[in-house]
């Protein structure tokens, strides 16, 4: 069968036009359905609550459901391989934080590259952590705690959502500060630290303010300061360990959403669009300070902020990780 040299002519330019056109269209009609947030948490844990409050504003934007799925388990690391293992589409992407996209990488023998295998996408929210103990304990400040701490340290326990995680990091780093070796108690995650904190259980647990605020102002639990260089704004009556007894002392907690790798850079951009409307957004920001989180300036809100924040934590930690011998159990 022949074509008449016209016709071919316009049926070669339709197929070219259509070839250059579909990928646009692609591009254009993403999120095609609803976009997952796996978060390396319990639910109800920081991470969690973190991702249902973007969540909620996200949809907004996007025009989808944002679904948010907790897959615990090795310190986060289940999680992150899961992500990395998704197709590039951005229909699945990752709330990880300093200890899965950062510390992991020293401690667990990972099948991906953190840096490498992952697209960022922008930093989120941090926390400040709260040195909190049973209601019950009769220390009325931190000077006086670490003195009954330095006199019995074989008796104090204080408990960490596991090996590596960043309240294990901080409680290591706590034990070098004060001087003396506790006992340092692993669980699967922040509630059943809290849980058992609240029931007597174990001493001490240095916990990010987002979940332990409410339960410190509620009177379940109290505080003897925070890990931040200055006190917080939504908690100025909280004094921060650096001025209680342990001067230097800071340890921050951060956020952040990673994407698979190659997944293409406008689903990236509209993420990332969908992520600063949401930290914009008065009522989100509002939610989020009166939880103790510190939202970052926009300009560090972009995926090449993110890349190398991730870059230097990186090289700050793992040479600190190793060096103390931290290793996945």
């Amino acid at each position: 069968m022949t074509f008449p040299r016209r016709g071919f002519l316009q049926l070669a330019a339709g197929a070219v036009a259509l070839a250059a056109n579909t990928p646009v269209a692609s591009a254009q009609t993403y999120p095609s359905r609803p976009i997952t947030v796996v978060v390396p948490f319990p639910a109800a844990g920081p991470a969690d609550v973190l991702a249902r409050i973007l969540g909620e504003r996200m949809r907004e934007t996007l025009g989808q459901p944002i679904v948010v799925e907790n897959v615990t388990g090795a310190a986060g690391s289940i999680a992150t391989g899961r992500v990395v293992r998704a197709a590039p589409d951005g229909h699945t992407i990752l709330l990880g934080n300093l200890g899965t996209n950062v510390v992991n990488g020293a401690i667990y023998p990972l099948q991906y590259d953190l840096a490498k295998d992952f697209e960022p996408i922008s930093l989120l929210p941090s926390n400040h952590q709260l040195l909190i103990a049973n209601k019950a304990t009769p220390e009325k400040d931190l000077r006086e705690l670490i003195t009954r701490l330095k006199a019995n340290p074989d008796k104090v326990t204080i408990g960490n959502a596991g090996p590596g995680s960043p309240s294990h990091l901080t409680a290591v780093y706590f034990q070098t500060a004060v001087g003396k070796n506790f006992q340092l108690v692993p669980y699967r995650g922040t509630p059943q630290v809290l849980q058992d904190l609240i029931a007597g259980q174990i001493d001490l647990v240095f916990d990010q303010a987002s979940s332990s605020l409410p339960q410190v102002r509620s009177g379940t639990l109290k505080t003897y300061g925070v890990t931040a260089k200055t006190r917080l704004t939504s908690a100025p009556e909280i004094p921060t360990i650096d001025e209680s007894g342990l001067p230097g002392f800071y340890a921050s907690i951060w956020f952040g959403l990673w994407a698979p790798k190659d997944t293409p850079k406008s689903a990236i951009a509209k993420l990332n669009s969908a992520v600063v409307d949401a930290l914009a957004d008065s009522s989100v920001r509002t939610r989020l300070t009166g939880l103790g989180a510190d939202i970052p300036p926009r300009e560090q809100q972009t995926p090449e902020a993110l890349g190398a924040f991730q870059k230097a934590e990186i090289e700050k930690w793992w040479p600190l990780i190793k060096a103390a011998g931290i290793k996945a159990e």
